[in-house]
């Protein structure tokens, strides 16, 4: 049994391939046939791209979501978790210890 080598294509290429496919004359399945690859593949890279500028270069009401923002972000609510409970346990050792001065 033999494995199929895949071809990997630059950002480059992939975003020229879905440029012109989106052209008026144009469709994918032509683009496709011209480039020598499979149609499936230009959707698939059009539904890449599309996640990707919806999704990573996008602010919201002044929140940057990107990938390093997210991560600070997810850090934070880790800290934030961590000091909630050290609060907790902080007032119940206060309350204990106050028990024991009356």
């Amino acid at each position: 049994m033999t494995r199929h080598k895949t071809q990997a294509y630059s950002e480059e290429f992939r975003r020229e391939a879905v440029r012109l496919s989106d052209l008026p004359d144009k469709t994918a399945t032509s683009v496709a046939q011209e480039l020598g690859i499979h149609p499936n593949q230009i959707y698939n890279w059009r539904a890449q791209f599309n996640r990707l500028s919806d999704k990573q270069f996008n602010s919201l009401n002044g929140v940057d979501y990107s990938k390093d923002e997210s991560e600070k972000i997810r850090q934070l609510k880790r800290e934030l978790d961590t000091l909630k409970k050290e609060n907790e346990f902080l007032k119940k050792a206060a309350a204990y210890f106050a028990k024991l001065q009356e």
